[in-house]
This record gives C-alpha cells, sequence and structure tokens, in this order.
C-alpha cells in the first residue's frame, strides 16, 4: 500500500490555515490584474485577500 507523502510546505499551509482555491476568469481580466498589481508593487494574492476582507465587510455591515 503506497502512502501519499505530505510534502513539508503543504504541511506548513495546512497548519498556518491555508488553502488553494481555483477560479475560471478571463484571460484578459487576470492579466490585466497581474500588470495592475506589478505596477502597484503588491502581491496578486495579497491584493486578492484585501479586496476579498473588504467585501466581506461591506456585506457584513450591510446587514
Amino acid at each position: 500500500m503506497d502512502e501519499k507523502k505530505i510534502r513539508p510546505q503543504d504541511k506548513w499551509n495546512a497548519k498556518a490555515g491555508y488553502i488553494s482555491k481555483s477560479y475560471k476568469l478571463k484571460k484578459e481580466i487576470v492579466a490585466d490584474f497581474a500588470d495592475a498589481c506589478e505596477k502597484a508593487g503588491v502581491s496578486q494574492a495579497g491584493q486578492i485577500t484585501k479586496m476579498m476582507l473588504e467585501f466581506c465587510e461591506q456585506v457584513n455591515n450591510a446587514e
């Protein structure tokens, strides 16, 4: 029986509460977003996180 090896990075991600998500988006939007993040000097993941948190706060405060 082969046991699947867990990479150290995957173990750290799980412990830190990180998950990987996949979304289907238009190629042009993704490229524009990557360019904008590079111009702004921010990471794409960081900017997505910021926008998600702002959206959650906006929606939750509207209730």
